[in-house]
Order: structure tokens, then sequence, then C-alpha cells
């Protein structure tokens, strides 16, 4: 079940100071890094507080924007131009996969009341699931083992493990692998 959204009060002068930090680090220190140099970029992100495993791959390109809300497991991968727009918490599974422009945003507004607050709400993606290239992941969502967001999916609502998904928004087209069925849709 998709995880409600909190509202969140504006962020304080030491929070803006901290993102900024950040920001201006990984653009001078790993923004324009080669991509073997995964290791260097892991510290970085470990230096600002992210929970990175090993052999996880985060390419110079990624965005993210507070890595002490990333925990990244082993061999997970962030690709190149991917945002992780993490206000609150992001898990990626071991051996999961955001490929390139995919998006995981965890903030939103209340568009139903004065100010339009900003709501936010954690997303996890399970071990070995993939987010395809230009994928977006809602806030609140999560995404189960081995499941599959096809290219430009829109996936506001949880997908259980082993589905392959895709649409906007996205709804399941299948189990993952072959001759499974789901809604009498023949897998190849």
């Amino acid at each position: 079940m998709n995880a409600p959204l909190m509202p969140l009060p504006p962020p304080g002068p030491a929070d803006r100071l901290r993102r900024r930090l950040w920001r201006l680090v990984w653009a001078l220190t790993c923004r324009f890094t080669p991509v073997p140099l995964l290791g260097w970029r892991r510290a970085v992100l470990r230096l600002f507080g992210a929970r990175i495993g090993a052999g996880a791959w985060i390419y110079p390109s990624a965005r993210i924007w507070a890595p002490w809300n990333l925990t990244l497991e082993r061999d997970a991968r962030i690709g190149p131009g991917a945002e992780v727009y993490n206000v609150a918490p992001v898990v990626i599974g071991a051996g999961a996969v955001v490929s390139q422009d995919a998006c995981l945003c965890t903030a939103s507004h209340d568009f139903d009341r004065p100010g339009f607050a900003l709501t936010t709400a954690a997303i996890t993606l399970g071990e070995g699931c993939w987010v395809a290239a230009g994928a977006f992941v809602g806030p609140g969502v999560s995404i189960g083992a081995r499941a599959v967001a096809l290219a430009r999916a829109v996936v506001v609502r949880d997908l259980p493990p082993g589905v392959v998904a895709g649409g906007n928004p996205a709804r399941i087209l299948r189990m993952r692998g072959r001759a499974r069925l789901v809604r009498g849709i023949a897998a190849e």
C-alpha cells in the first residue's frame, strides 16, 4: 500500500546550506569524473550520510537531492541522468537498477490546501527490480522484488514483486519471466 503523504515544514537555513554544500561538492568532485571511478563517488556520498553497499554504481551525471536520505544496497545502480529527488528516504534494494533519465520523486504538494504545502513519502525499490529509462516513480511507492517499470512508465501505485508494468499511469501488463499469465495475457 502506498505510504501516506506527510506535510513537511519549509526547510530552515541549516538545511538549505547543507544542500548547497552537497551540490557544490558533487559538482566539483564527482560530476565530471570518469564512469569507472565508482569508489570515489561512493565515498563522497557516504561522507554526506548515504548508506552505500559494496559494488553499487552511481553514474557521475546522476542527480541526488539529499544523500543523507539515500540507501543504495549492494550492486544497485543509479544510471546516467537519473534523478533521485529524495526529500524523504529512498531505499534501492540489492541489484536494483534505476536506468538513465528515470526519476524517483518523494515529494509533491497538497494542491487542495492554500499555500500548496510540501508533502513527502518514502520510496522503496525491491531487490533486483528495474526502473527503466525515463520512468517516473512517485511519492510513497514501493516496487517489489524483480518487478519492472518499463520505459516512460509513470508509477504512482505500489507494484507487487515480479510484475512488468508500463504506461501512464502504469498498469500491470504481465509477470516477469516466461510462460506466465496475468489477466489472460501471455508472456513472451
